[in-house]
Formats: structure tokens, C-alpha cells, sequence
């Protein structure tokens, strides 16, 4: 069935295998959450114990970098864990399914690929800049 005829309401099976991807993407989000708070925590103690000329480390990458990169990956996960707990909303609410811009059906297969999509292809691929 193509998109453009396909009912915009999920089956009962469809349902429950997003809600088990979305489970899922949740436990490994929140872990991740949780290491990254760990490294980030590590190198806040260990730089608390260095000297404070980072920008010289003989080691390589700047401690400063480190905390940048680590804080970013965990900024990241906590918009994706959001962005999942959004996705179970609308999944609740009925509206898990339809792109947020043009209103049409999402293919169930690319809900499975990514389950907190909000967006069909078509839509997706004009927000690009190219």
C-alpha cells in the first residue's frame, strides 16, 4: 500500500511494536544519559586536580574539548530521550503516525527505522539545506 492511501491509524500489532521499539530506545537512551553524566563527572574531578593550562596538555585534546565534546553527546541524548517521551505521547493520543507538516501518513516501515520520527520522507527532505 502506498502512503498517499494508507489509513493514518496504526493496527493494534503495528502499536505494540512501536511501543516495544520506543521501550527500547528509551533503556538505551537513559543509559547512555547515565554514562555520559559518569564521564563527564570523571573529567570534572580529574581536571580539578591538574594544572590549569589544559590548552598545553602533552596528552593531546584539551581537557576543555573533552568536557565540550562529552556535554554535547549528553545534550544530544537528553533531546532524543525527549524526543521519544513526545513520540509516546502521541502514540497515546492518536496522532503518532501523521508528519507534523503536511498531515499525511508516515510509512509504518520508516516508524520502525525511527520510531520518534515526526515527519514523512517528502517533508523531511525539503527542511534540508542544501
Amino acid at each position: 500500500m502506498t502512503e498517499d492511501h494508507r489509513d493514518a491509524a496504526l493496527s493494534p500489532s503495528e502499536q505494540a511494536t512501536i511501543r516495544d521499539l520506543l521501550d527500547a530506545d528509551r533503556r538505551r537512551t537513559t543509559d547512555r544519559i547515565a554514562l555520559l553524566g559518569r564521564d563527564r563527572e570523571e573529567l570534572v574531578t580529574a581536571s580539578a586536580q591538574t594544572t590549569a593550562d589544559d590548552e598545553h596538555d602533552p596528552e593531546g585534546t584539551s581537557t576543555a574539548f573533552e568536557r565540550a565534546h562529552v556535554q554535547s553527546l549528553l545534550d544530544q541524548a537528553r533531546t532524543h530521550l525527549a524526543e521519544l517521551d513526545r513520540a509516546f505521547e502521541r502514540l497515546r493520543d492518536g496522532t503518532y503516525g501523521t508528519c507534523e507538516i503536511c498531515g499525511q501518513p508516515i510509512p509504518f516501515e520508516r516508524l520502525k527505522l525511527l520510531p520518534a520520527i515526526k515527519t514523512c520522507v517528502k517533508c523531511a527532505s525539503r527542511r534540508r539545506p542544501r
